[in-house]
């Protein structure tokens, strides 16, 4: 049996256990807050805004407010740790801000500045990352201050100065870079910038190989972005890099993007958060593409990452998903056009698949819709021009009120081109012909294979002159 004095004993050690542990916890706990004392000469009793950019850099998304007093000085303060990021101090009136570099390590610094010059004025303590960040702008503007009165001067003496600041600065940045490899601040300018290119090899005939340039750029493209940081999310890079990324880079046809899209994905599946951003990212840019025939990017996406559970959303999301997946699957580029069967102004039936052209160009309008009208006479410039060359026009009316149909067919002399109406009022036009705003053209080739969707009627012509040369090069 235990004495009263070793039951004390090893109350009294349990005690001093959770006071150890209590002191550790609320230790963490404080070290998870922030403070950042900053003093803006110049300005007093103003409030200010701290703020971290969003992924685009567009817009800032507030974390914080402050005010100065009376002599400028402002403390952004919270016991509940802030994302790390590229934050801004945000000046009444939103015209002037100054950059801060958070990197979630540095909770409790502070910085200095007067109004008569922000950047230049910036003396920072406490964050070896904002005294890099700060190190690095105030050399850049200094070589480039020199740079333009050089750049007034048309002589070889000024031109070789030129030279020598740049070449001067590139040491300088490398130089910082390697030596702070670890900050958050190095990541960032690496970010920031373009992959460094090495000298590309010589083809036979001397001349750079440009293709192997290409290459390694795109290869390295994405080589100074971690992507198992969050951090990333909060600065001005990932989005504009993404769309450089997809837009500049990559082929822009189906199995190209695809191809690029899960490999991205792939990258960014280090972090669940930037993951889930980048497949939203991609999928939403190929719903409604700026590029013609590359709506099946967006059927892959929503397949592969949202209808299989990857990306966590709800049943009724899914549900949404899933049924613009079943109308859109059969209505990309390169696949054969669903059956219609519609009926003409004289009661007779008339079905796409039975019209005999080269080309045939769907016209889905609805008689109501303004814009429908205005590209009405369009269409028509553009059949009478083409009509010759084997270019049919069928025009279906999306709306259901006789007479309004064969008024607009007359009132916009569509009497030649093949008119179709749903007689019997049976057709989703939505649902089985992806019709979600009205004008909606589909241009088919001869076989009824779908070659373009969505092409704005007045890109038309263009367009088939675009392509009828693609197919003659092909021969």
């Amino acid at each position: 049996m235990q004495t009263f004095h070793s039951l004390m004993r090893d109350y009294t050690r349990t005690c001093l256990m959770l006071l150890l542990i209590l002191t550790g916890f609320f230790s963490t706990a404080y070290s998870q807050g922030y403070r950042i004392d900053a003093t803006i000469h110049g300005m007093r009793d103003s409030s200010f805004v701290l703020a971290h950019y969003n992924r685009n850099g567009s817009q800032i998304v507030p974390k914080d407010t402050a005010k100065a007093d009376a002599n400028g000085k402002i403390v952004f303060e919270g016991k509940t740790a802030l994302p790390g990021g590229l934050y801004v101090i945000l000046f009444p009136g939103n015209q002037k801000m100054i950059e801060v570099i958070y990197s979630g390590k540095e909770t409790n610094f502070a910085i200095e500045a007067d109004t008569s010059d922000l950047n230049g004025s910036v003396k920072v303590t406490g964050s070896r990352e904002n005294e890099l960040f700060y190190n690095y702008r105030q050399e850049l503007a200094k070589g480039g201050k020199e740079i333009e009165v050089l750049g007034k001067q048309a002589t070889p003496e000024a031109q070789a100065r030129v030279k020598t600041i740049q070449e001067g600065f590139g040491a300088y940045r490398k130089k910082l870079l390697a030596e702070n490899a670890g900050t958050f601040t190095a990541q960032l300018l690496k970010m920031s910038a373009d992959p460094e290119i090495p000298a590309a090899p010589k083809l036979a005939n001397g001349k750079t190989d440009s293709t192997w340039i290409f290459n390694y750029y795109k290869a390295h493209y994405w080589d100074a972005f971690d992507f198992s940081d969050p951090r990333i999310m909060n600065t001005p890079f990932l989005e504009p890099k993404m769309e450089r990324y997809f837009k500049n880079l990559v082929v822009q046809v189906p199995d190209s993007i695809i191809k690029d899209a899960d490999l991205i994905v792939k990258k960014a599946s280090a972090n669940k958060d930037i993951k889930s951003w980048t497949v939203y990212y991609i999928t939403n840019q190929y719903e409604n593409p700026k590029t013609v025939g590359t709506e099946a990017v967006w059927v892959h996406m929503a397949t592969k990452y949202y209808l299989s559970g990857e990306m966590g959303v709800s049943e009724e999301v899914k549900k949404r998903v899933s049924e613009k997946v079943a109308t859109m699957k059969d209505l990309l580029v390169n696949k054969t056009f669903p059956a219609l069967t519609l009926t003409d102004p004289a009661g007779k039936k008339v079905g796409v698949q039975a019209i005999d052209a080269n080309y045939t160009v769907l016209f889905f309008y609805a008689p109501t819709c303004g814009h429908c009208k205005e590209a009405s006479h369009v269409l028509k410039a553009f059949y009478d021009k083409n009509k010759a060359k084997g270019i049919k026009v069928m025009a279906i009316s999306t709306e259901h009120n006789v007479e309004e149909w064969k008024t607009f067919i007359k009132t916009y002399h569509m009497e030649e081109l093949i008119n179709g109406f749903d007689a019997l009022n049976q057709i989703d036009f939505n649902r089985k012909y992806d019709v979600v705003t009205t004008p909606m053209i589909y241009i088919l080739d001869k076989n009824k294979k779908i070659i373009a969707r969505k092409m704005p009627v007045e890109q038309l012509e263009d367009f088939l002159n675009y392509y009828q040369n693609k197919m003659a090069r092909k021969l």
